[in-house]
């Protein structure tokens, strides 16, 4: 359902549309194409890499991979344990902390990117 949502729908282009400012302020490259990817990891684990996929520039593909994992450790082990825990979460809550955790690793894998590859 995820999969169809994100290639055939524009919400998560909507949604990621506050990230374009952002990855530009990082320097990634084609900061257009790679907000989706930094978003889709909460609706799927694999997806930001599907989305990923036709991004030509190295360093943004790097900086989606990255992304995808630290999504992937958060919705399988840490979130997955959040809501199971008696701590009173919402799901709302829990989209909340995605984004808070996206966006403090998101200047670390782009220095990580610039650091590899220039």
């Amino acid at each position: 359902m995820a999969l169809v949502l994100a290639e055939y729908t524009p919400i998560f282009k909507y949604l990621s549309y506050p990230f374009v400012p952002f990855l530009q302020l990082l320097q990634i490259p084609e900061a257009q194409a790679a907000a989706p990817a930094m978003i889709v990891g909460f609706a799927d684990m694999f997806l930001p890499a599907v989305i990923g996929s036709g991004i030509e520039s190295e360093l943004t593909r790097f900086v989606i991979g990255v992304m995808s994992l630290t999504q992937l450790i958060y919705m399988s082990e840490i979130g997955i344990l959040l809501l199971k825990s008696k701590i009173p979460l919402t799901f709302l809550q829990l989209f909340i902390i995605f984004l808070q955790r996206t966006i403090i690793t998101l200047p670390i894998a782009a220095a990580m990117a610039h650091f590899l590859f220039f």
